[in-house]
């Protein structure tokens, strides 16, 4: 398994629900094995009313992938073009 990715690469989910997606990478939790790619794997939150948000709110926050789900976008593109 790769382990190769940092924050900020740019990545392409190559399995699961959001295949085909790109985005850079926030975060890397490596002891979970899993990444946070910006815009994807989109997922509702909802928030408690608080000073600063009186109403509350539901907001769209990215949520973890694994990170075998995800390939360098350069490696993705070279794999690509070398099948056609």
């Amino acid at each position: 398994m790769s382990r190769k990715i940092k924050k900020g690469d740019r990545v392409v989910v190559i399995s699961g629900a959001n295949k085909g997606e790109s985005g850079a990478v926030l975060q890397v939790q490596p002891r979970r094995e899993r990444v946070i790619i910006e815009n994807v794997n989109m997922r509702k939150k909802h928030e408690r009313k608080t000073q600063d948000n009186p109403e509350g709110a539901i907001v769209e926050r990215e949520s973890p992938i694994h990170i075998s789900n995800v390939m360098h976008q350069k490696r993705y593109d070279d794999r690509k073009s070398s099948r056609s």
